[in-house]
């Protein structure tokens, strides 16, 4: 695997002057207002009464809907939140299965009103008797697919399409409390987030920044995310695919067992690979690429002590990032932290690197 380095201009990070002007469409507020849109989706969720309309007994499964962008990470995040102890089947599909029925519950969050695909899909499960729940834009065939049907709970902090996954991610956990299949705490993670975002403002210096100091950490590399759990391996998807769509920088994510399974990156990253001199062109590294190993812990507890050694064991030129060690959270909140810690590095990264900014697509919400 290859990748172009990123030529990144880090004095810019320490300069929230230039900073708030190549940001010119907003991205950094938009991402820090994560707090914000769990509790505006919470306090939609209430005066739609959620709680009660899911007031069903426990469903034969919970179906997880799976579209393009952010929905496809956050999906999987809920999964692996789930899984442990979720005492009913939980499905991850692009569309509702042929199988969907009465006892059944469909989740699904996209940012596209006209996908008129997962509207078809909607509208089968409403019509097979099916409680629907959809985070989406009010307009559109999405929202018309449920109208009457099912719990629509429309964005009210507006913010683009990538950085939406705090809602979304709301909008799900609040599905599953409602059913009574986890206990989130969603004010807990709307503070939690809240805090998450101060540390990473742009006035704040690198040293002292954790977005800044991790996008300086990954400029000029491969990052190998590698999870410790699943839960922390389903952040490090929503890290790539936020790196990707502000930075434009690839990103390898695996489990760490399955990414040691992989003998030639593992003898390069093991070799020395993943560090070089900065005066050294790329592509005088091992096989044309640096690479940075960032092993993603989430989950606390024996097996993830057990699953850290083991693999600072194989790779002890690593960083080791786990969000235990900094917060007292539950497990749900110190994914959420993550994800958005994630999100303002690739945004950093991206207004470092030239990849974004300029003219905005989007109206930043008004504080």
């Amino acid at each position: 695997m290859t990748a172009v380095p990123t030529v990144l201009d880090d004095s810019l990070l320490d300069d929230p002057a230039r900073l708030a002007e190549a940001d010119s469409a907003g991205l950094l507020r938009a991402a820090a207002m994560a707090g914000a849109q769990v509790r505006a989706t919470a306090e939609a969720a209430a005066e739609l009464e959620l709680s009660d309309r899911l007031d069903l007994g426990r469903p034969r499964s919970l179906v997880l809907i799976d579209r393009p962008g952010v929905s496809r990470t956050l999906t999987r995040l809920l999964a692996a939140l789930l899984a442990p102890s979720c005492p009913v089947p939980v499905v991850v599909a692009e569309t509702v299965p042929s199988w969907i029925g009465a006892l059944d519950v469909v989740f699904a969050h996209t940012d596209d009103a006209g996908d008129r695909e997962l509207a078809a899909s909607l509208e089968r499960a409403a019509r097979f008797g099916a409680s629907v729940v959809l985070s989406a834009p009010s307009e559109g065939p999405v929202a018309a697919s449920v109208a009457g049907k099912g719990v629509l709970l429309a964005p009210r902090i507006p913010v683009p399409p990538e950085l939406a996954f705090p809602r979304g991610l709301a909008a799900g956990l609040l599905a599953a409390n409602a059913l009574g299949l986890l206990v989130a705490d969603v004010q807990a993670l709307a503070d939690q987030l809240d805090l998450e975002a101060e540390k990473d403002y742009l006035a704040r210096e690198s040293f002292a920044n954790p977005a800044k100091a991790l996008a300086l950490r990954v400029a000029d590399r491969l990052p190998l995310l590698w999870g410790l759990d699943p839960v922390a391996v389903a952040v490090g998807e929503h890290a790539a695919h936020a790196f990707a769509a502000h930075a434009a920088l690839v990103c390898d994510v695996e489990d760490y067992r399955q990414a040691l399974a992989r003998p030639a990156l593992r003898r390069l990253v093991q070799s020395g690979g993943g560090e070089r001199d900065i005066f050294a062109d790329p592509d005088d590294s091992p096989g044309g690429t640096a690479t940075r190993v960032l092993l993603l812990s989430v989950r606390t507890g024996p097996a993830a002590e057990a699953a850290r050694y083991q693999a600072e064991e194989f790779l002890p030129g690593s960083d080791v990032i786990a969000p235990a060690e900094e917060i007292e959270a539950d497990e749900i909140v110190r994914a959420a932290v993550l994800a958005l810690r994630f999100e303002l590095a690739a945004v950093y990264l991206g207004l470092a690197a030239g990849s974004i900014g300029g003219a905005g697509k989007f109206e930043p919400a008004n504080a």
